[in-house]
């Protein structure tokens, strides 16, 4: 996401470092690059305009023209600007008491708005709260079977009546059936189209008049830009939006929609869908986002997920071993798994300061991942334990049972070695030093060692030149 901003500020940065001072002149430069880039990303064109007259006049009003290094302090007005661009926003769901909280989930066709009822169900459930899901879209084909599988994977029950046509009363008996089942938020999944119409807006009005939701959200679709924008506008006009939903964040390389919503509409953003597994929903943080755009990460965010996925008392087990240099790769793989869970190793490394701004273009194979967990599956448990015994003869037992070359064995086994190594280095660091030696480990782990982070080509390639390998050895035996 913004993938093609960020590449565009990193330039016209880098152009006024190391110049000692600039003149007016070079901060008015600086500003056409920076409005250009903001057009290009597909911001809108007035709130692109506002955008640099403000941090224009901060710039010069801060006097850059004077300091020593004004670079830093042109990225630091830039990210405040675009915090209060976005901003403010309270991701937070204002949950009533007693329950149950109603959410009515508005949007047209396409923009990923069932899926993403489930993904809120999720995480409200996560608040150790009772979701229950309402079918309403009673126009889209099999929107209610779409609704109970998500409800299915997740373990959330949803209210539906076959055959009915009235969605009102759909809404209306299934926050009737919560309170019967004693569910305390109610998310409604109402019927959208594939453009705003009049009869789709008429529906959609009656049922909030009729249940009176305490929260509407409006779902987008990241990937349209500024039809998001204007989609977020029409709604405005008929709802009391009380926020936005941008999905397919993560498939958003410009991010003109995140820019222009708020400043537009008045509607803040909420959370984003980035990605397509229903755990991954974040809350939209304008600060976090600035960092992102600006290539400085999201620690704060990566921090939360890890804390989602590691329990305490096994990561406490974890970090004791780490700390005394025993960890095992069956340690190691469990640890791999649930980063996993996370995210990509690509959009997780994009949150480490430092690290992010490095990434550029280069692609990270996932499936070297996959390899990896085959090589530890085929080692013995002693093995697993102790890599130091894994000898010439185990290392072509290993490579034969995981389908990979005996060098990978070895490439593995000695960057677990060094991990293990760095890991309890670690163990006696605070928190800051511990982010900055571990952008560090990243940095090696791109640079080499197991595993190796290839573009699919290059797997490809190498994939081709073992089934050549298994051909001429059997030319040979006959």
């Amino acid at each position: 996401m913004f993938e093609s901003l960020t590449d565009r500020f990193n330039d016209v940065f880098r152009g006024i470092r190391g110049v000692g001072r600039v003149t007016e002149e070079n901060v008015a430069q600086v500003m056409r690059e920076i409005r250009t880039a903001l057009i290009e990303a597909d911001v809108n064109l007035e709130v692109a305009r506002e955008f640099c007259a403000e941090v224009q006049k901060k710039a010069i009003g801060e006097e850059v023209i004077k300091t020593l290094k004004p670079d830093q302090l042109m990225v630091k007005i830039v990210r405040d600007e675009l915090v209060r661009l976005m901003g403010p926003v309270d991701p937070r769901i204002p949950f009533v008491a007693p329950g149950p909280t109603v959410l009515l989930m508005a949007g047209l066709q396409g923009s990923g708005k069932t899926t993403t009822c489930g993904k809120l169900a999720k995480h409200v459930m996560g608040s150790a709260k009772r979701p229950l899901m309402v079918a309403a879209d009673l126009k889209r084909p099999a929107a209610i079977d779409q609704l109970e599988v998500v409800g299915g994977q997740i373990g959330c029950p949803v209210y539906t009546e076959r055959g009915h046509l009235n969605a009102v009363k759909v809404c209306r008996n299934g926050i009737a059936e919560a309170r019967k089942t004693d569910r305390d938020v109610v998310i409604l999944d109402t019927a959208g189209r594939l453009a705003i119409d009049e009869e789709m807006m008429g529906e959609v009005a009656r049922i909030a008049q009729v249940t009176n939701p305490h929260q509407i959200y409006l779902v987008l679709d990241a990937m349209t830009g500024q039809d998001a924008v204007a989609t977020a506008r029409a709604f405005n006009e008929r709802l009391e939006l009380d926020g936005c939903i941008l999905t397919k964040f993560d498939s958003d390389t410009r991010g003109g929609a995140a820019l222009s919503v708020k400043k537009v509409t008045g509607k803040p953003i909420k959370f984003m869908g980035v990605g397509e597994k229903l755990e991954n929903l974040e809350p939209f943080h304008p600060d976090r986002i600035a960092g992102r755009i600006l290539g400085m990460g999201d620690m704060l965010t990566l921090v939360e997920q890890a804390q989602q996925q590691f329990d305490a008392a096994e990561a406490k087990k974890l970090e004791a071993k780490m700390a005394k240099g025993t960890m095992t790769l069956d340690d190691f793989l469990g640890h791999m798994r649930k980063l996993k869970k996370m995210g990509s190793m690509k959009s997780i490394m994009k949150k480490i300061p430092g690290l992010s701004s490095e990434m550029g273009d280069m692609e990270i194979d996932d499936g070297e991942l996959v390899q990896m967990e085959g090589i530890i599956h085929s080692m013995t448990r002693k093995e697993r334990t102790n890599p130091n015994i894994i000898d010439a003869s185990r290392r072509r037992r290993i490579a034969r049972g995981s389908g990979c070359d005996p060098q990978d064995v070895s490439g593995l086994v000695k960057t677990f070695g060094q991990m293990r190594d760095a890991m309890k280095a670690m163990a006696g660091m605070n928190m800051m030093q511990r982010m900055k030696f571990g952008s560090q480990l990243s940095r090696m782990a791109v640079g080499g060692g197991m595993p190796k982070f290839k573009s699919s080509t290059t797997v490809r390639k190498r994939q081709l030149s073992r089934k050549e390998r298994r051909k001429g050895r059997k030319g040979r035996k006959r």
